[in-house]
């Protein structure tokens, strides 16, 4: 559904705005649903059925809470993400282990079926800016496209660091490269496009969709080499451990951020947006 220029003033963005705050507990998060679903599955011997199921329907109430809200709400969003941080780690999960659909499998078809929720988010919005996820079709659009990037980079990261032998710490390193990779092509397009406004926007917009895929699995490599066994290539931390040094730092940064509401969308931006829908 379009919002008219008329309209903007009477709503509000439903995410946070893409800042450093925003990354770091993007990536905070992605390490806790690697953490978390293993430690749920194997510390406290839930197994992959239960562990799925109890992560589900906590997700799905959350994610009513998230829907319901009228604006963008930091503890309810990032206990969103955290949760289906898990949920997507735990869908991988159960397709490799219980059905034993190979990585390659699983990361090709997470890819076309992300390809096809924003193939199809863009046929009917004329947008995927995360700038104005403003009505419930957006919404909707924007949390199943969250759901199968993790999905996909919990896939492409077990295939990278065990099925291809890399490790965990190289694993890693390849991932902070393209995220690297993709942060100077932003902007050194964003330089090039300066007079541009539309391509400019799609630039940002693209640009935040492979970053957000890529955080996926950066994250999960940071969370098996924290916690894994020295004999598997990690650090021994443990799962209790690494998920409990991330979940705090991530309670912190939310707690910062309601305070001081730094990653609220500023107003000139989501009505950019609404007047503009650039992609």
């Amino acid at each position: 559904m379009s919002i008219s220029t008329a309209d903007w003033k009477n709503v509000l963005n439903k995410v946070p705005e893409v800042t450093l705050y925003f990354w770091i507990i993007k990536v905070l998060c992605t390490t806790v649903g690697e953490t978390a679903a293993d430690y749920l599955n194997t510390t406290l011997n839930l197994g992959l059925n239960g562990t799925s199921l109890v992560m589900s329907v906590l997700l799905i109430i959350v994610l009513f809470f998230q829907f319901k809200s009228k604006k963008y709400i930091p503890s309810i969003y990032w206990l969103s993400v955290v949760l289906i941080s898990v949920v997507g780690t735990l869908i991988t999960d159960n397709l490799t282990d219980n059905l034993g659909i190979s990585l390659q499998t699983t990361t090709i078809v997470f890819a076309l079926m992300l390809a096809a929720v924003f193939g199809v988010w863009y046929a009917v919005e004329k947008t995927l800016s995360m700038h104005s996820i403003v009505t419930l079709r957006r919404e909707a659009f924007y949390w199943l496209a969250i759901l199968f990037t993790f999905a996909l980079g919990t896939a492409a990261g077990d295939l990278t660091a065990e099925q291809f032998g890399l490790g965990y710490l190289t694993s890693l390193l390849i991932f902070a490269g393209l995220i690297m990779l993709v942060t100077a092509g932003h902007y050194l397009a964003k330089k090039v496009l300066v007079t541009e406004h539309k391509n400019a926007l799609r630039n940002a917009v693209l640009a935040f969709w492979l970053a957000y895929i890529l955080t996926r699995p950066l994250g999960a490599s940071i969370g098996d080499y924290l916690s894994q066994d020295q004999s598997s290539g990690g650090l021994s931390l443990g799962t209790t451990v690494t998920s409990l040094i991330f979940l705090g730092a991530i309670l912190a940064l939310v707690i910062y951020l309601t305070l001081t509401r730094k990653d609220q969308t500023p107003t000139s931006l989501l009505e950019a947006d609404l007047a503009e829908e650039p992609i």
